[in-house]
């Protein structure tokens, strides 16, 4: 790659990962992603804004010397994680003079993983500024975007915001600045939806804040630069709202094709009622595509067999993965099918404790469903009609 300047004295020196496909061992990565660090020259400092992970380390190092970097002052860590921080030993071991600014929950967390003495920190506090000459970086807490000790840099002369892992997205390109809204879009909901979703109250609180800043681009640490703030600001106040869409997502597993058919049956009842449905058959469907339908349904049918007396494996998954994302969900049902009997809606339940939904009266087919049973599966389609023109997502 190259060190590529996004405004004057600031200049880009990342990674870009453009092979990576899944992150933390979970997470699907279909457009690779981008491991985001800036450098910040003042008139008498040089400060370094995040690194890369360890993997990449000879890209940001090749990057610093096209740059014609000869001393780092500062190491600006925002995230202990180590795909933002896991090069930051090399970088003290090329520039020893270099100190780790950061705040105390940081700081802890990089002397357990990374093993950085602490006399190589340099503590800040929210709000507290950091004078390069000429270039002043503000401080901002955000916990829990999305880990605890998250903090957010402000450069004031230049209006920008370096982000962190907020508002970024897994997305590997060849420039840093956002060339492409609609595919960063969905990139940056995607994102949203995998890391941040279950923060969505957090972040509420924390682009209210930002409101007090005067923005000319927002710099995350994965993904690319927004030229135009309000791009990812807007789209990110509509995710952490509570408006949901006149949407049903029906995760889906069928064994021997009972389940698959009170899955056909019901989308296409809530299709005749002007209901938008996803079907998601969760043996083939990315975790990621899921997490994004999750940002704006307003209803999640799971349907599941029943597997030695409980819930498939892969749908106990999926409500595993929403429970964790607790998506802004109104109402939620189950639907299946079984043989000898079981604890399918029972074990369901018992996952989705997290979502603060209604539930809507479950059907299950004892093997292939009958009349009977597609009744039942028109008056649940019926309910969840009238559910969502209570709520106004359907008129």
């Amino acid at each position: 790659m190259a060190a590529i300047e996004i405004k004057k004295n600031i200049v880009w020196v990342g990674a870009l990962d453009w092979d990576r496909r899944l992150f933390d061992e979970l997470i699907p990565l279909p457009d690779g992603t981008s491991y985001n660090a800036y450098l910040v020259r003042g008139a008498e400092k040089t400060a370094l804004i995040d690194t890369v992970d360890p993997s990449k380390t000879g890209d940001l190092l090749e990057n610093l010397q096209e740059a014609g970097v000869t001393r780092i002052d500062y190491i600006v860590s925002q995230h202990a994680e180590q795909d933002h921080s896991g090069s930051i030993g090399a970088i003290l071991e090329i520039f020893p003079q270099a100190v780790v600014v950061t705040n105390e929950k940081c700081k802890a967390m990089l002397m357990d993983l990374l093993q950085i003495p602490e006399n190589k920190f340099q503590t800040v506090g929210d709000g507290q500024t950091l004078d390069l000459g000429g270039k002043t970086l503000e401080f901002i807490f955000a916990p829990w975007v999305h880990w605890p000790e998250t903090m957010l840099t402000y450069l004031r002369e230049d209006k920008i915001l370096f982000s962190c892992d907020f508002l970024g997205s897994h997305l590997a390109q060849s420039r840093p600045l956002l060339t492409d809204e609609n595919r960063t879009y969905q990139a940056a909901k995607r994102y949203f939806a995998e890391i941040m979703m279950p923060f969505r109250l957090q972040i509420r609180k924390h682009l209210e804040r930002l409101n007090t800043f005067a923005l000319d681009l927002i710099a995350p640490s994965h993904g690319v630069v927004y030229p135009r703030p309000a791009f990812i600001i807007d789209a990110y106040r509509d995710w952490v709202s509570d408006k949901t869409e006149n949407l049903v997502l029906i995760p889906f597993v069928s064994m021997h094709g009972s389940t698959r058919e009170m899955v056909e049956h019901l989308s296409g009842a809530l299709i005749r009622r002007n209901i938008t449905v996803i079907p998601c058959n969760m043996i083939h469907t990315d975790i990621g595509e899921l997490a994004k339908e999750l940002v704006d349904a307003s209803t999640v049918v799971m349907a599941s067999p029943t597997v030695l007396g409980g819930v498939h494996p892969a749908i106990a998954h999926t409500a595993f993965l929403a429970n964790a994302l607790r998506p802004k969900l109104k109402f939620a049902s189950i639907i299946g099918s079984y043989g000898w009997g079981g604890r399918l809606v029972e074990n369901l339940l018992a996952s989705l404790g997290n979502l603060k939904v209604e539930l809507l009266d479950p059907v299950l087919a004892k093997g292939c469903p009958n009349e009977k049973d597609y009744q039942a599966l028109d008056n649940l389609a019926a309910a969840i009609a009238a559910k969502h023109r209570e709520i106004g997502v359907l008129t």
